[in-house]
């Protein structure tokens, strides 16, 4: 009797978004890490639940840490159950590390998580160097976003003959 092994999942299988994060803050640098997770933690993000609104990153001992993100309990789960809020440690290599060190230094900057994701069956995290926008940057990004679609629109209609 031969065992045949399961095919691993392939490709990017998106869990959480922090769409808010691409509004509030203008992204610099963004690095892909690992996460180091319990069992009852990944069966709960492969039920697709995680939140990412609060979460952020910080570098402590030469270690990048996310917190605040809320993976909530697994229904399943028994008195192993992990804590919806607990600091989770990401696996970056040493150069990135030395490199967000670096950014994070100036004022004004952190380190956003953008999404939670599963790639290739591996739990994975888009964290972004950012900078803080003010009102004013932000209304004035909706502006050239909006100018720029409508420009987009008008040759669009022109190469197709509608004016």
């Amino acid at each position: 009797m031969t065992v045949v092994p399961m095919p691993r999942e392939k490709g990017r299988k998106l869990i959480a978004q922090n769409k808010k994060a691409r509004h509030d803050y203008s992204i610099e640098d963004v690095y892909e890490a690992g996460l180091v997770l319990t069992g009852t933690e990944v069966k709960s993000l492969r039920a697709g639940r995680a939140n990412l609104t609060d979460g952020f990153a910080t570098v402590d001992d030469g270690e990048v840490w996310l917190r605040g993100i809320h993976i909530p309990e697994y229904t399943q789960g028994t008195w192993t159950n992990h804590e919806p809020r607990r600091a989770r440690k990401l696996l970056l290599r040493k150069e990135e590390i030395s490199r967000i060190i670096g950014k994070v230094k100036d004022s004004g900057v952190t380190l956003v998580p953008l999404a939670l994701y599963f790639h290739d069956g591996y739990a994975k995290v888009e964290i972004a160097v950012a900078r803080g926008r003010k009102n004013y940057d932000k209304r004035q990004a909706i502006a050239e976003r909006e100018s720029k679609r409508e420009a987009e629109r008008a040759t669009g209609r022109r190469t197709k003959g509608i004016d």
